[in-house]
């Protein structure tokens, strides 16, 4: 799917050089960006999701340690 892409000027010159240094596009350096994050949020909504089980699961525990 195609799309615009409008970057400031000081983010567009740091992804030219960028993609300069490593012999490849700027758009293969934002496909590259855009697939990290996606993929760094998946894992931090399974961490969060992890996080909610571990704190139903030893709650009673968790507030022992509170009023310790």
């Amino acid at each position: 799917m195609a799309m615009t892409l409008r970057l400031p000027e000081d983010l567009d010159a740091k992804l030219e050089a960028l993609a300069r240094a490593r012999h490849t596009s700027k758009h293969a350096v934002v496909i590259e960006a855009a697939n990290r994050f996606v993929s760094d949020e998946a894992k931090t909504e399974l961490v969060l999701a992890a996080d909610a089980e571990v704190a139903l699961e030893y709650a009673d525990a968790l507030r022992r340690l509170e009023d310790a």
